[in-house]
């Protein structure tokens, strides 16, 4: 392939729940996003994998959890996904809605505050997940879910900045402009007075930036229940995804070399500070095996799975 293969923002972004039933409570019955895929870990089939998107399950707007169970809570720190932007329109007006719906709840909430020149609602979930709402100006297209218990108006409407926190941000960068193409389009300060560097792909925007903010004084995290996996970028086909897989082998970059998860094709490596990255085509999509009416309303397993469909389930708690 002559052209170098391109990003064009965030894919997805996957992280970790000790409690399945609380999860799919707060982000399908309180955040509004709708379970477009109930599957399993492909590595780990005693797992729930749970995707959480918008109204069509499209690509850049879904966040998944893992359901470890045993898993211990997160140590936060370096080293790691640090917050999960999501993109919201309608300003303050919006995220002052959302603000009074998420305390009425019970969730941490902070007052809404200006990150970036961009409206921004901080919050957390019941297992200390931090997200943040993010006035996206109405950007882009939207594909709202009809029967979501929020109003079509005020739903999340994608993925938006993902921050990363590392103690030296020089190896990182180099490894988001020099391999995966990005641009360092400007910097700013958290109210803490760490700088965050901004990269940027595709045709910038929210929706694909990567926030890398330089956090030398904090311990190095643990994984757990609360904290961030992985994310993933988008890139558009196999032919764009072979391509990256040539562009990491020509960089020697350590990789999982191409996988096949059915509703996309995936690509995985870490960066020198350890945060594991994917690169995920946009299809074949949620639908391949479900009605897009239907999507999320049963267990879905990837054709290599179904045989053992009776032994995962029996594995698998009710989510209710």
């Amino acid at each position: 392939m002559s052209e170098e293969p391109t990003l064009h923002g965030i894919h997805h972004l996957t992280a970790v729940t000790a409690r399945a039933r609380d999860n799919l409570a707060f982000y399908r019955d309180l955040l509004g996003m709708r379970l477009v895929k109930k599957t399993v870990n492909q590595d780990d089939v005693r797992a729930y994998h749970l995707f959480y998107a918008d109204g069509v399950g499209s690509p850049g707007t879904d966040v998944t959890f893992f359901d470890w169970s045993m898993a211990a809570r997160e140590r936060r720190g370096t080293h790691s996904i640090a917050r999960t932007g999501l993109r919201v329109a309608g300003g303050a007006e919006a995220l002052g809605w959302w603000a009074s719906r998420l305390r009425a709840a019970g969730a941490a909430v902070e007052e809404p505050s200006d990150v970036d020149g961009r409206p921004t609602l901080e919050f957390e979930d019941p297992e200390g997940q931090r997200l943040a709402l993010i006035d996206d100006g109405a950007t882009g297209e939207a594909r709202p879910w009809e029967a979501s218990p929020v109003p079509v108006e005020r739903q999340v409407r994608g993925l938006g900045p993902i921050t990363l926190s590392v103690p030296d941000p020089r190896p990182t960068a180099s490894v988001l402009v020099e391999v995966l193409g990005m641009e360092l389009t400007r910097s700013y300060r958290l109210a803490s007075g760490h700088e965050v560097l901004v990269a940027s792909m595709g045709d910038g925007g929210p929706g694909a930036e990567v926030h890398l903010a330089a956090q030398p004084d904090l311990p190095p995290a643990r994984p757990g229940a609360g904290g961030v996996h992985h994310v993933a970028f988008r890139t558009a086909d196999d032919e764009q995804h072979r391509a990256w897989l040539d562009r990491l082998n020509a960089h020697r970059i350590p990789n999982s070399g191409r996988v096949d998860r059915f509703y996309f094709r995936s690509l995985y490596f870490r960066e020198p500070n350890g945060i594991l990255f994917e690169i995920a085509t946009d299809g074949p999509g949620f639908d391949v095996d479900e009605p897009l009416a239907s999507l999320g309303e049963g267990l879905a397993l990837p054709p290599f799975l179904e045989p053992r469909r009776a032994d995962i389930e029996a594995n698998l708690r009710p989510l209710g």
